[in-house]
């Protein structure tokens, strides 16, 4: 990499060196991903984590991006014959966009205005006069200018035209944009009203405290962006930029006439400096600050939708349990499906415990889900949150005390569960299954295993952000799909049960190897080794690199293919086992366990070539084979009775799970049928800025009833103990 680009990178990265930078860049010019780097080229990197190194390919694309810019824009005024010494090492010490297009201003080519058919019109050499502020009177001079040929019939007209030079050439001075926008965004606000029709519009009050609203623009949270921005495009409330446009016109004064006061053109070039502002600078500012806004407000909002994903696919999996998915419905009925503790698919089954359902039926239901129940020892029942939820938990917890065995219940968060069940891939597993039935499979395996029943879902459909069907696809779809990759690699994904969406996250594999990798194992049996993945077809050596160390066998021929350990790697993990007296066999008891941990390091480093941290790491691995992070993440919160909101009252302590978490707090499904609000305020007695540094996604929390409208179905809930 070049020295300055990698200079650049690392100037707006703390804690990087510019080594550190050059690595990064250069492994992934060799096609090395980001999991892989970050878990299996520390001693390269100096260990960075794979934020750490998604930040450096995002930094070097903007660099670049700038980079590439401003060749575009000195080529440009070069070949217009108009590029000095002093205009290219501005443009080429610029260090955003911004500033680089208001440099480029004055000759980038533009639709004809006003300016450039009185310059065509021969009054550039009088606007230049005007602006050398002579002594006397205009007038005398601007009389030369008259002519019917130019369609300049009197003086008026010459001064017309020589404002509007002086006007858009005021409008183009770098300079004076760049004080007028840092003034605006420092000292300006956002107003916004409601609009004569806007209320009616409005019917639910939705956009009420921007009826008259007004805050400075550095204070405007991304929430309240994106709520106006959404409200006036829904044409319920008018939005502006209000700037004390005093000071401006004192800046625009001070540089464009300084001491010339005494000028009979200081007149003429203060009206064109107003005009100037007026038009062109104060609507274009006012342009930027909005967009500019919406793009922070955005970019938070992607990064908060991200982080929730996050956390939602890194829920610790309930294991080893027969799980009933419950699908709530009315009229249609509820669908369940029985699915084994690896789950495939047992039985399914239509009840109809609600009505409109006729009587019978109804009766009819409880039996024949305690059959099911009983049937297949169920343990776990995963209930939709969807329509009839709330019913079918009633349902559900007056059942399950009619069965022998103990039987719990969870509210599981069915947000896209109906998008996979539509798809070709839900309609390819379960041919003869109904799109409801399909869908009941993915509410109960998203309890067993969240993240391998997520992946199949379109990111933006499970419901954890805020305003996403404002912001950008693109943009949000390439976070959304790095975070993805980020969970899945983190936690390693089983080759013998995975499916073809998980795998397409894997680390170096593509949609075409994964479904490779799962057709080869549909027709030759379970894989026994990861060498095995070398027969598959289209699964080069570069692939098998970057994908392997991710992927488990468990009950394989050797238990290192049960660890996140590399197969690069696997000479020295044997050396540590053999200074420990352990046989891979016995890897995961106890007595390995612990004689593994008598392994001097330091002393076998010395006799070993890999680094520090790659030793490290092959000593945890070999101390937990078949790992999972998720099962240190808080459990799901299981439940055999109910409440309602009639039930609640102030004061009240319940457990709760978070559900979403956004920039004013987090909302927390506390059992009844509409989630609770912790304001940002009420999370802890210490201030807080950002939520997300207190709860996340799927945390089990305690919370306390603050207040409750049935009116409006809210309730508002604090996390602070009102006795402590």
């Amino acid at each position: 990499m070049e020295e300055q680009t990698v200079q650049l990178v690392k100037n707006n990265l703390q804690g990087i060196s510019g080594k550190q930078v050059n690595t990064v860049l250069k492994l992934m010019d060799e096609g090395n991903t980001v999991p892989f780097i970050a878990r299996y080229r520390k001693e390269m990197t100096g260990s960075l984590d794979e934020v750490q190194i998604q930040d450096i390919e995002t930094e070097y694309k903007r660099v670049t991006t700038l980079q590439d810019r401003k060749t575009a824009v000195v080529k440009s005024i070069a070949e217009q014959g108009k590029l000095t010494d002093v205009l290219e090492k501005k443009i080429q010490s610029s260090e955003k966009i911004q500033d680089v297009e208001d440099l480029y201003l004055p000759y980038k080519q533009k639709r004809q205005t006003k300016a450039m058919i009185a310059k065509k019109r021969g009054l550039e050499p009088l606007a230049n006069w005007i602006l050398s502020f002579p002594a006397g009177d205009l007038t005398q001079r601007a009389q030369q200018y008259v002519s019917d040929e130019q369609e300049l019939p009197d003086v008026q007209a010459v001064f017309d035209g020589a404002h509007e030079i002086l006007a858009e050439a005021f409008s183009e001075v770098a300079i004076i944009r760049n004080w007028v926008r840092n003034h605006t965004i420092n000292s300006g606000t956002v107003e916004t009203t409601v609009k004569t029709k806007g209320k009616e519009l409005d019917e639910m009050g939705v956009y009420q405290q921007y009826y008259a609203f007004e805050e400075p623009i550095k204070r405007m949270s991304s929430t309240r962006t994106m709520a106006v921005n959404r409200g006036e495009k829904e044409k319920v409330l008018t939005v502006k930029v209000k700037v004390d446009t005093e000071p401006i016109m004192n800046f625009f004064r001070f540089r464009l006439i300084g001491k010339h006061d005494e000028s009979a053109a200081t007149s003429f070039v203060e009206t064109a400096y107003q005009d100037a502002y007026k038009r062109f600078v104060g609507p274009a500012i006012e342009r930027e600050v909005r967009n500019s806004l919406t793009e922070d407000a955005q970019e938070q909002s992607i990064k908060v939708f991200g982080q929730n994903l996050y956390n939602l696919l890194m829920q610790a999996p309930i294991k080893g349990k027969v799980v009933l998915g419950f699908d709530p419905a009315y009229r249609t009925g509820c669908k369940l499906a029985v699915i084994d503790e690896n789950g495939k698919f047992l039985e399914k089954a239509v009840i109809y415990p609600h009505k409109p359902a006729p009587t019978a039926k109804q009766q009819a239901a409880q039996q024949e889900f305690v059959n099911l129940l009983e049937k297949y020892q169920v343990e776990m029942i995963a209930i939709g949150n969807g329509t009839a939820s709330r019913e079918s938990e009633l349902f559900v917890a007056e059942a399950i005390t009619k069965v022998k065995h103990p039987v719990y219940y969870v509210i599981v968060n069915e947000a896209g569960a109906s998008v996979y069940s539509a798809s070709q891939e839900a309609r390819d597993e379960f041919p003869d299954l109904h799109v409801e039935q399909r869908s009941a499979i993915s509410i109960g395996r998203r309890l067993q295993d969240p993240l391998a029943e997520l992946v199949k879902i379109n990111p933006e459909s499970v419901g954890v952000g805020q305003y996403q069907h404002d912001l950008p696809a693109k943009d949000l779809d390439s976070e959304l799909d790095v975070v993805v990759e980020r969970a899945v690699n983190r936690v390693g994904v089983n080759l013998n049960t995975a499916s073809y969406q998980l795998l397409t996250h894997i680390s170096g594999l593509s949609k075409t190897i994964a479904e490779n990798i799962v057709k080869y194992r549909d027709e030759n049996g379970r894989y026994n080794s990861r060498t095995e993945l070398k027969k598959v077809p289209r699964l080069g050596p570069k692939a098998f690199e970057q994908s392997v160390g991710f992927l488990r066998i468990i009950g394989g021929k050797t238990a290192l293919d049960n660890t996140d350990i590399h197969p690069e790697s696997y000479a020295t993990a044997k050396k540590v086992l053999v200074a420990a007296g352990v046989k891979t066999t016995e890897l995961g008891n106890e007595t390995a366990i612990e004689k593994i941990k008598q392994v001097d390091l330091k002393q076998l480093q010395s006799t070993e070539s890999v680094g520090e941290a790659t030793l490290s790491d092959i000593f945890n691995s070999l101390q937990n084979p078949g790992r999972d992070l998720r099962d240190s993440m808080p459990a799901p919160l299981l439940r055999k009775d109910v409440l309602t909101m009639d039930d609640l009252s102030e004061g009240m302590k319940l457990e709760g799970t978070v559900r979403n978490v956004i920039d004013f707090g987090a909302f927390v499904d506390i059992g009844v049928k509409h989630d609770g609000l912790v304001h940002v305020s009420k999370l802890t007695k210490k201030f807080v800025s950002d939520p997300k540094q207190v709860v996340s996604v799927g945390d089990i929390v305690e919370v306390w009833i603050d207040s409750v409208d049935l009116a409006r179905q809210r309730i508002q809930l604090t996390m602070i103990d009102p006795k402590g």
